[in-house]
């Protein structure tokens, strides 16, 4: 109880002034603060040795593996590179055999606005002297999306493969100077290749439209010899023919001697098709032997060499 005067027995009451306990806890406040910004400095010093280091793991995960080709598959072969289907939009063709068919990638051009070719003849090679180097030359282009034989054929024309491996059609009153040699390995029919050949005076069938059709041999060696009978006057033969994850080799001499040329075609990764054009001239009983082989194979599952047609003007 307060004594008299009510003032506590144990003397006046203590109390802290205000300035007091506003300094002690303006100073914890400020100890606080400062606490906080060393720890927001540190996250954040973290946090950005880490953003380095991610952006320089990522610099070294830009580039191709060691050991690895750019096509993303070891060896070269393209990633998703497989055997083409042929035609677009026309899968799975097969061979009479039950093979899967060597077939020609995609178009990587637009079709030709008129599929006939044209019946103008370039310039053939002029008449060689007496006594001179007989006249052999051979070229290669691309396949016109269409090829009319009867057009382009106006001696005589050959198509192989309409009706399997052994299947031939010729042209109605050709010439016949075509003559075909056999060649080593098996000749099997195809139906998938990307250009297509028709013709109006075929026997044993008259008339096609666009046939795909050709024959292949596969293996290192192993393709087709042609010949063609000299007439005395120069003349053009064009042969239709193609690869599948092959080299091939295009040979023409002449049965009399003389000069040889060559010409190759290559993809190892899928089919590449050309139009070789020969150019020669020869007296009648002499001829011009080709010899269409397989130089090389890049596939263990029937690297080969086709043919579609050969044709004489």
């Amino acid at each position: 109880d307060p004594g008299a005067g009510g003032v506590p027995p144990d003397g006046p009451a203590r109390h802290r002034t205000r300035a007091g306990v506003a300094g002690r806890t303006r100073g914890a406040l400020r100890r606080l603060t400062s606490a906080r910004k060393r720890r927001w400095a540190v996250a954040g010093l973290a946090v950005l040795v880490c953003l380095v280091g991610l952006v320089s793991y990522l610099g070294t995960r830009s580039g191709p593996e060691p050991g690895d080709d750019q096509a993303g598959r070891p060896g070269g072969v393209p990633a998703g590179a497989t055997r083409p289907t042929g035609l677009p939009g026309a899968e799975g063709r097969t061979t009479e055999a039950g093979l899967a068919a060597p077939n020609l990638r995609p178009r990587q051009r637009p079709p030709s606005p008129d599929p006939t070719p044209s019946v103008s003849v370039p310039a053939a090679p002029p008449p060689s002297p007496s006594g001179s180097t007989p006249v052999l030359s051979v070229s290669r282009a691309e396949v016109p999306a269409e090829v009319d034989l009867t057009a382009v054929g106006s001696r005589d024309w050959m198509h192989w493969g309409l009706h399997g491996g052994n299947s031939t059609v010729r042209k109605r009153a050709g010439s016949g100077e075509i003559i075909d040699g056999g060649g080593a390995g098996t000749r099997v029919g195809w139906d998938g290749n990307q250009e297509v050949v028709s013709w109006r005076d075929g026997t044993s069938e008259r008339s096609v439209r666009g046939s795909p059709n050709g024959v292949y041999t596969c293996g290192a060696g192993n393709g087709f010899s042609l010949a063609v009978a000299g007439s005395g006057e120069p003349r053009v033969v064009q042969l239709y023919a193609g690869t599948w994850m092959a080299r091939g080799r295009l040979e023409a001499r002449l049965s009399t001697g003389g000069p040889v040329r060559t010409a190759r075609l290559e993809d190892p990764y899928t089919s590449q098709s050309a139009q070789f054009t020969i150019r020669f001239q020869l007296p009648k009983g002499a001829r011009l032997v080709l010899t269409w082989t397989v130089e090389k194979v890049f596939t263990e599952h029937c690297g080969n060499v086709g043919i579609q047609a050969l044709a004489v003007r």
